[in-house]
């Protein structure tokens, strides 16, 4: 298993409730005592992670683009909300949803 994987650490608590600390590939319980690891539920739990991150790639790149919320409202009041929607719709329409 690759312990540099970005969703590791998060898959591991998903799928092994006792996890309360996770170092490289080793978890540990509240008391301290090594957690058994189902490297299958791992990894499925990963790849679902990485699926649902994905899925969400529009939103991100939306966000990067979008202006800061102080020209929007600038925006609305010089253009009115049909003008704000507007341009807001050129990014959406760039990243649309899938």
């Amino acid at each position: 298993m690759n312990t540099g994987h970005f969703f590791y650490h998060e898959a591991v608590y998903a799928t092994h409730p006792l996890a309360v600390s996770v170092c490289k590939e080793s978890a540990f319980a509240v008391d301290g005592t090594l957690v058994d690891l189902n490297e299958s539920l791992i990894e499925a739990e990963i790849i679902r992670l990485q699926a649902e991150f994905d899925s969400k790639q529009y939103q991100r790149k939306r966000a990067e683009e979008y202006p800061p919320w102080e020209s929007q409202l600038d925006d609305i009041f010089h253009n009115g909300i049909d003008g704000w929607k507007a341009s807001v719709q050129v990014v959406k329409d760039k990243y649309p949803k899938p």
